[in-house]
């Protein structure tokens, strides 16, 4: 018997139905948008090519050599300016060993940081008194160094939780967990058999002593993006604010002041609120600045060593962080597929 009741279910089930389709069909249209809203790879190529040859900020740091990778390897490379080095050509990467120096003690420590690890690998431990090391010494000499105007392995109760970039955190680190009796050629040694990679040193400073390629480095990148060593689950984690500005318990910082960024374990996250896309990264004072992006997919190194701008009072000028501006650009273009 057809009642007004069962009518009226009919009726529901229908529109039901139909709202069940309409909903996958918008869910589909969607799907495809998103798809076709992602650029092709040549798309990504010819954007960083045009980016890096042409972008004012990329122009700014000539000669430099650059690539983006993925975790099967290389996806575009160029070199830029006369004189540009190669992939294979070794730089002095100055800070960009501290990212190299936080992947070595994540994975020596099987991927679980305590709070203590963590305050050595972001610069919140209080061993801040740190100037250089010598070429012969070990890592244990050069932590406890005092000679003339050189004072490292300091503790200052004051800084201990707050941010202050010193290079003192990681030698401390050094020690404690091993690798004080290392000289050079051991420390490259117990890094490089942990990592499966290649890197030199030319002082026994993990912070800042490390010689390396653009192919080496970008293949620790390529391993972490991978997920082949443990930091990929751990960048970005334990950040700390870092500029003394806009965070109370950040005290030192070498990146300009009109940018907010965090520090992690042995990288920067480039979150700044206004310009920021959340990549991590580790410019050195010479302009060595290898860079994940947020998403952990690619990753990305712009290669040179330059002294220009080294010791200008103005930290826009500095070398590295010239290098991460030409490399924020690369990036967004590889990310869209649109020159900047």
């Amino acid at each position: 018997m057809n009642t007004p009741g069962r009518h009226l279910w009919v009726v529901a089930l229908a529109a039901a139905a139909a709202g069940s389709a309409a909903h996958a069909a918008a869910a589909s249209r969607s799907a495809t948008e998103t798809a076709q809203a992602q650029p092709t790879l040549a798309e990504r190529k010819a954007a960083a090519r045009s980016t890096a040859a042409h972008n004012p900020y990329c122009q700014d740091i000539q000669p430099f050599y650059w690539s983006v990778g993925d975790s099967s390897g290389v996806k575009v490379d160029g070199r830029e300016g006369v004189g540009a080095p190669l992939a294979q050509t070794p730089l002095s990467i100055a800070s960009a060993s501290k990212m190299v120096y936080g992947t070595y003690a994540v994975e020596q420590m099987n991927g679980v940081v305590s709070k203590q690890a963590a305050s050595y690998l972001n610069f919140t431990s209080g061993y801040t008194e740190f100037d250089l090391c010598l070429q012969n010494q070990t890592v244990a000499e050069c932590q406890s160094f005092h000679q003339g105007p050189i004072n490292n392995g300091g503790y200052v109760e004051a800084h201990k939780g707050k941010f202050f970039y010193s290079g003192g955190h990681m030698q401390k680190q050094a020690v404690v967990i091993g690798l004080g009796p290392d000289d050079n050629a051991a420390l490259a040694a117990h890094v490089n058999g942990l990592l499966g990679t290649h890197f030199d040193y030319s002082q026994p400073q993990l912070a800042g002593g490390g010689v390396s390629t653009a192919a080496n480095y970008g293949r620790m990148l390529q391993k972490i993006v991978s997920g082949e060593l443990k930091m990929k689950g751990l960048l970005g984690t334990s950040k700390v604010c870092t500029n003394p500005l806009t965070c109370a318990k950040a005290l030192a910082t070498p990146i300009p002041t009109d940018e907010s960024w965090n520090y992690s374990l042995g990288h920067w996250v480039e979150d700044d609120p206004v310009v920021g896309d959340g990549a991590y990264s580790s410019a050195g004072a010479f302009g060595f600045y290898p860079w994940i992006e947020a998403k952990k997919r690619w990753w990305g190194v712009v290669a040179r060593e330059s002294t220009d701008g080294l010791n200008d009072d103005d930290s826009h000028r500095h070398p590295g962080v010239r290098s991460a501006y030409c490399g924020r650009q690369i990036r967004a273009a590889w990310m869209d597929g649109v020159p900047r």
